[in-house]
């Protein structure tokens, strides 16, 4: 996992997030592209596979995963950088399902969660684009981020090949005014189209 810059211009900017259909065994996800500038949908492809592996706290990247590759694979155009509905190093392996996907499709990756795994932190300032760093004891793990007034915050962190500092400044770019980025936005709305 690289946690530095490594990526060049950044023109379409996807999105991916997984859905369970549980009586099916069935993890469900969706990628989508948009376009950085306008964040005009591109994109999208939604793909299943089979909950094979078992339910673990902590390791949960490893059955959602199988699905996110899958659906990733399907986009064109390929994504520059790919913001996941989850964790990325502000997880207890530092190895979150934002660090996984990067890793395996060797994309610049960003998670964004709206709930935080561990780590500790102050309240973030009351305005959109306030953020405080999330720490899980002296180590910095990520950010709490408030992309909106009076909402509340989401919690940034590196997955692959981009730093703290520039994650947190595309997840409040891709807001638009809301709570979630629009290519997450849109991934979970995709998500959940499908028969359960």
């Amino acid at each position: 996992m690289i946690v530095a810059d490594d990526f060049a211009e950044i023109r379409w900017v996807g999105g991916l997030d997984v859905h369970y259909a549980p009586r099916r065994g069935l993890a469900w996800a969706a990628a989508v592209v948009v376009d950085a500038t306008t964040l005009e949908l591109v994109a999208s492809a939604l793909a299943c596979a089979p909950l094979v592996f078992p339910y673990v706290p902590g390791l949960l990247s490893f059955r959602e995963a199988p699905a996110a590759l899958a659906a990733l694979a399907r986009l064109r155009p390929r994504p520059d950088l790919v913001l996941v509905d989850g964790q990325g190093r502000a997880h207890p392996r530092r190895f979150g399902l934002a660090c996984h996907i990067g890793v395996l499709a060797d994309l610049p990756t960003i998670g964004v969660a709206k709930s935080r795994l561990l780590g500790e932190h102050a309240a973030p300032p009351e305005v959109a684009g306030g953020w405080v760093p999330l720490y899980h004891g002296e180590e910095v793990i990520g950010a709490v981020v408030r992309t909106r007034v009076a909402t509340t915050p989401l919690f940034v962190s590196v997955g692959h090949r981009i730093s703290l500092a520039r994650a947190i400044d595309w997840t409040i770019r891709l807001c638009a005014g809301r709570r979630l980025p629009e290519p997450i936005r849109l991934a979970d709305r995709l998500s959940r189209a499908h028969p359960d």
